[in-house]
């Protein structure tokens, strides 16, 4: 992966209805999403090509802007066809996506009734999220100080920009003492999710994950729930207190980013790579190469 700053890049990015020189994509310094966070977005995979579950990325990206008050001015459609394009343009086999939205510098405060919403989507190769090394051992994660908070703090069923600064608080801090990535836990205590990633744990022959009910239900936990389900394996949703960590068998993230990861350790629990887990990594690999 190339190591050019972002902003330094070539290519094209597709802004407000066209595309344009990947270094011309620019917005300015009052804008509204930079000072109160007013931007959403959404992580896409391409593989071979193709962008794996686009029209659920699409429709999740136009319910994030309508929980933050704002409605993106195009349609599912005219987004989907600008993706496909832009993949085509950029020549990516395997690769990413970012659309994101934002209101814009009209109003400096925190209404912005009268913003402008911009919609722009960028691309590029990218390999795995993880070391592929660490990732086939299984990354270890640290818990988080940080957590979750409740539905009535925070539009929690957004993917929207605000809420991940407590995740690279996260993760920041994970990585400075060794670890891969942060396990967090929402505000009443409870196991939430990774920093950008669904957990699953494996207890004897059930796959258990933590119920959606402060973070994103993600597109991938539920591709992955589906799989399991195909297997035969009972896929229970439920809270899951922080206790229960050292009795389950194996652990694994799951995302756009970070597909199908292993999970090695959490603080000083070891976990092994086992056969459900390997079963889904190779499910979903199939799946998102077929």
């Amino acid at each position: 992966m190339s190591l050019l700053p972002f902003d330094k890049r070539d290519g094209h990015i597709w802004l407000d209805g066209a595309f344009i020189d990947w270094k011309d994509a620019k917005l300015h310094v009052l804008s509204h999403a930079l000072h109160y966070a007013s931007a959403v977005f959404e992580g896409e995979r391409v593989y071979k090509g193709k962008i794996f579950k686009l029209e659920e990325h699409t429709e999740r990206l136009h319910d994030s802007a309508n929980f933050l008050g704002f409605n993106i001015p195009f349609d599912h459609e005219k987004i989907n066809h600008a993706s496909k394009q832009l993949v085509k343009k950029l020549g990516i086999s395997n690769g990413y996506l970012r659309p994101i939205a934002w209101r814009g510098s009209e109003m400096m405060g925190v209404s912005a009734q009268e913003t402008t919403i911009h919609l722009a989507i960028a691309g590029w190769a990218w390999p795995s999220y993880f070391d592929p090394e660490q990732r086939l051992k299984g990354i270890r994660l640290k818990l988080s100080g940080w957590k979750r908070p409740s539905p009535e703090t925070a539009p929690v069923h957004s993917k929207a920009a605000g809420l991940y600064m407590i995740c690279t608080l996260s993760k920041h801090e994970a990585e400075r003492q060794g670890f891969d990535d942060a396990l967090m836990l929402d505000w009443r205590g409870n196991i939430a999710e990774a920093t950008g990633a669904n957990i699953f744990f494996v207890f004897g022959d059930e796959l258990h994950t933590p119920l959606a009910d402060c973070f994103l239900n993600g597109i991938t936990r539920r591709t992955i729930i589906d799989l399991a389900k195909q297997r035969g394996i009972k896929v229970i949703e439920r809270t899951i207190n922080l206790s229960e960590v050292d009795s389950a068998d194996e652990v694994f993230l799951t995302g756009t980013a970070a597909e199908v990861t292993p999970v090695g350790q959490i603080e000083e629990s070891s976990f092994s790579v086992g056969e459900v887990t390997r079963n889904l990594m190779d499910d979903y690999q199939n799946i998102t190469n077929s």
